[in-house]
């Protein structure tokens, strides 16, 4: 269930950066074919039905939409975006297809603001791609792996980055304050990037300073700034007491890791105060992150080597980037 659910998420996926298309990617005209007992084929192995059909522009490549989803086989529901998102809709850009085959990334593109609609590919093809076969699923049963999209708002690329700016902007001026209040507070001394990130260093290291592209291995204790934890690799409480590493300034992890640990030396320990827009913004990994949030790092740098970190597999509280 849990690989099913993950697939559904990974159809939605949230671009956290904008993103240009990828190099000598040719985006290839998505078309449709014969209609048939109301369902439409789509030019990549889709189905889809249009429930309701507003009038309006469709998207293309690079544009944003916000949509309410809902994947079922059946009268299964095995992922919904209301549920795990307090009611709220997923924001996501349309990129280009990543598989020749059943992406939904071109489906996205046939859909107005206002319309609903259901896209459907055969069960058995979801299990190819990795989905558990669960003991009610009939393999090669004509079963259906069906996802419910209701396109909530759509937003063309260019006025998407500029309303992201403009709110970034903003929301740094009130977390400095909501930051500079907390270090008067409790009496603590530190210093204000350029980024607009603060650090304190508690113990310097030897050697020289983190450097883009080396491999940082660190020990740390993530909090929110009414002091609640939230992740740790240092506390059995969270399951994952091991030395975390990752790629410096590669974006593995959030931008306020990557600013933050660039300014620290192996052995060097430092708590960092990071904006929300230096770290999740508005759009929370976690319940135990609230949208919008300042966070408090307590990180050591364990070691640096050269060359890439492996593949992040933990993050602070759900799996997602630090």
């Amino acid at each position: 269930m849990k690989k099913l659910v993950a697939f559904s998420i990974a159809c939605i996926a949230v671009a956290q950066s904008g993103f240009a298309q990828q190099e000598g990617f040719v985006v290839q005209p998505v078309t449709t074919g014969k209609t048939v007992n109301g369902w439409t084929e789509v030019s990549n192995g889709l189905q889809f039905r249009i429930w309701k059909d507003a009038p309006g522009s469709t998207p293309t490549v690079g544009d944003f939409i916000t949509i309410h989803t809902r994947a079922r086989v059946g009268d299964s529901v095995l992922f919904s975006s209301r549920a795990a998102n307090n009611n709220e809709p997923f924001e996501l850009q349309v990129r280009p297809s990543q598989q020749p085959r059943y992406d939904l990334m071109d489906g996205f593109q046939l859909l107005s603001e206002g319309d609903s609609a259901t896209f459907r590919m055969p069960l058995d093809t979801v299990l190819k791609m990795g989905a558990p076969e669960l003991p009610w699923m009939k393999k090669g049963g004509s079963m259906w792996f069906d996802q419910d999209v209701v396109v909530v708002k759509q937003k063309k690329q260019a006025d998407a980055f500029k309303e992201k700016a403009e709110k970034g902007k903003a929301q740094m001026a009130t977390d400095e304050k909501l930051i500079k209040d907390y270090l008067a507070k409790n009496n603590v001394k530190a210093i204000k990037h350029p980024s607009g990130l603060y650090y304190r260093i508690t113990k310097t290291g030897l050697g020289d300073t983190a450097r883009s592209g080396q491999k940082v291995t660190v020990n740390y204790t993530g909090k929110t700034l009414d002091g609640k934890t939230f992740d740790s690799n240092v506390d059995s409480a969270f399951h994952h007491v091991e030395p975390f590493s990752f790629s410096l300034g590669q974006g593995q992890v959030i931008p306020g890791w990557d600013v933050g640990v660039g300014l620290m030396k192996k052995g060097t320990k430092a708590t960092l105060y990071i904006p929300s827009p230096m770290a999740y913004g508005e759009r929370s990994p976690s319940p135990a992150i609230p949208a919008n949030a300042v966070l408090v790092f307590d990180v050591e740098v364990k070691d640096l080597q050269k060359g890439d970190a492996p593949a992040m597999q933990h993050g602070p509280g759900d799996g997602h980037n630090h």
